[in-house]
């Protein structure tokens, strides 16, 4: 396996990174356990199968000489494979615990070895005997959502997955474009910078005229929490089957309704609050699992948090997403990420800095989701039971909110600056509450849904 360059955006993760800011994406999967030494079963067969995954062995260098291919590669960095890879390195078994989120907190926190394959799983054995828990790190520049299930999946116990479409190859290129190909590249750049002023308006506007709120846009403490939450997702399908939208509508919805529900309970009030939620969008398509690199592009919705009408925040997220739609991910504000193609690789590495630090300006809370196969996982022969995403915290933000559904149900993954969001775990019931108050203003009686009332 030889080296691959970074693409711009994972550059501009690697880049962006800082001790208090770590880049990596998370996953707490909690398995049942047949004893109490599964958790210590699960680590081995872990470090035993990730020897034999060529992705896990990836670490990433800087490039400090040009090369033929890109001519503009000096400052960037590659992967290449770790020849003194040891998955010993990257497992850990830890002691017994009663609370799996806070653990995971404590871990989010620590950003991964940049030296060795930026990727750990920690094995959590549970103080009851019946269950542990595995929390998976893996840094953005290494992979996506979609990237890290795929890595994740591959220590999980054999299950029958559609294979990965092949990696569409490179033609070689010399150092000099081909001169038959200048007026189309000519074409093609003059579009591109259309595009990049377009979502450099549109970055510029959505600055205006905001009332966000501290507990989203803190200084950085450095510390994280994190929580679950389960919701069924029959109740979120009768919602939408009653109001219309996507489940994906429903679900902004329920985090818009929760952020009021928590700013009113602690005192910051939501009047006037209306937060620009980044809700990132794959660019990959489908069975492309495989090639290595972040595909991301997103749309920058405003939550109606402000709004206390329920059926009218759901109608407010359903009409913005529509619009996001219609506009498309490679316009409007939430497209800024596609702005590291047009960036040198020098250019993000000294002003990653920067760009990091004017996230702020850009939005105030992530919102994002990451798939997962319906199929149920296992490892070690212990069902995964729940599975809770958590995403990175962008500097001067302080909370973060990721979304998968597993089996029926709806897992959200909270993380937030553990300084600014002490009461993490009232947000996270105010999420489950928020399910309800929307069930409720639907008015789910006899006939309404083809069936009796739900209560």
């Amino acid at each position: 396996m030889t080296s691959d360059l970074l693409a711009p955006l994972d550059l501009a993760f690697w880049n962006i990174e800082s001790p208090e800011h770590p880049m990596h994406l998370g996953a707490l999967g909690v398995f049942s356990a047949h004893s109490p030494t599964a958790g210590a079963h699960a680590a081995d067969l872990l470090a035993a199968r990730a020897a034999g995954v060529p992705g896990l062995r990836m670490r990433i260098r800087d490039v400090w000489q040009p090369l033929a291919v890109r001519p503009f590669s000096f400052g960037g960095a590659a992967r290449e494979p770790d020849p003194d890879f040891d998955p010993l390195d990257h497992v850990r078994l830890h002691a017994p615990t009663a609370d799996f989120q806070a653990v995971a907190g404590r871990l989010m926190r620590r950003p991964l070895e940049r030296s060795r394959p930026p990727w750990e799983a920690h094995v959590l054995p549970g103080e009851d005997g019946v269950s542990f828990a595995v929390l998976f790190k893996f840094h953005h520049a290494l992979a996506d959502g979609l990237r890290a299930l795929t890595l994740a999946a591959a220590v999980l116990d054999p299950m029958d997955m559609p294979a990965p479409g092949p990696r569409p190859e490179t033609p070689p290129r010399g150092p000099l474009p081909d001169v038959r190909r200048l007026p189309e590249m000519l074409r093609d750049a003059v579009c591109d910078l259309g595009r990049a002023l377009d979502i450099g308006a549109s970055v510029a506007l959505s600055t205006l005229d905001v009332r966000s709120t501290p507990a989203l846009t803190a200084e950085s403490s450095g510390t994280r929490r994190t929580a679950g939450v389960v919701v069924d997702l029959d109740d979120v399908h009768r919602i939408r089957k009653a109001e219309g939208g996507t489940v994906n509508d429903v679900l902004i919805a329920v985090v818009a309704g929760a952020l009021r529900r928590w700013l009113d309970e602690r005192g910051d009030g939501s009047e006037g609050v209306a937060p620009r939620a980044l809700i990132p969008v794959s660019r990959r398509r489908p069975r492309t699992a495989h090639p290595q690199g972040n595909r991301l592009s997103g749309y920058v919705t405003r939550l109606p948090v402000d709004d206390p009408d329920p059926l009218a925040r759901l109608a407010a997220v359903r009409t913005a997403m529509d619009r996001n739609k219609e506009a498309g991910p490679h316009r409007g504000a939430g497209a800024v990420a596609l702005l590291a193609d047009h960036v040198p690789a020098l250019g993000h590495r000294f002003g990653g800095p920067l760009v990091g630090q004017a996230a702020r300006l850009w939005f105030d809370i992530l919102v994002t989701s990451v798939p997962l196969p319906s199929l149920g996982l296992k490892l070690g022969g212990h069902s995964l039971t729940a599975v809770f995403p958590f995403a990175p915290l962008a500097p001067g933000h302080s909370l973060a909110v990721a979304v998968s559904t597993y089996r029926g149900q709806v897992h959200y993954g909270l993380v937030a600056d553990g300084r600014a969001v002490p009461d993490l775990d009232r947000l996270a019931a105010a999420l489950s509450e928020e399910v309800e108050t929307l069930i409720a203003a639907c008015d789910p009686g006899p006939g309404r849904f083809g069936g009796p009332a739900r209560r």
